[in-house]
């Protein structure tokens, strides 16, 4: 298979994971600003199954945040690099061995939050929500 690693700055390194998964998805933007909790704070009623992929995505970097094997200010989850490989022509990302505990439990959160977005389908109408639809 068509594989590479990347070692990269986190959200390129997101970015890519998604890419790797949907190639034909604009991930900075189509999920920047959509439904209630995709993009900064997050709150109110889940609009669709991708903004449920955001709140799941949400609640784990936060329990990265409180992991007893992640330092909190060096292995934030926006920030913290972790090794991976994508399998392009599959579609399929893996979080390789060589991470530590703090870096597989990162990468297992985007993982499986792009996994969820792969079986998601993204709604236009859910994209730049007024807040008061998600109090």
């Amino acid at each position: 298979p068509d594989l590479f690693a990347a070692h990269i700055t986190a959200p390129n390194q997101f970015r890519r994971m998604v890419l790797c998964v949907m190639p034909d998805s604009w991930p900075t933007l189509d999920y920047s600003d959509y439904g209630c909790y995709c993009g900064p704070g997050g709150s109110g009623t889940l609009v669709d199954d991708p903004d449920r992929c955001c709140q799941v995505h949400g609640t784990c970097c936060h329990q990265a945040m409180q992991h007893p094997k992640c330092w909190p200010i060096l292995d934030n989850p926006y920030t913290n690099l972790y090794h991976y490989s994508c399998d392009k022509k599959n579609r399929k990302v893996t979080c390789d061995h060589k991470n530590n505990e703090c870096e597989m439990f990162i990468c297992e959160c985007d993982r499986k939050a792009i996994e969820c977005f792969g079986r998601a389908p993204w709604l236009p109408e859910h994209e730049h929500l007024p807040s008061n639809r998600c109090q």
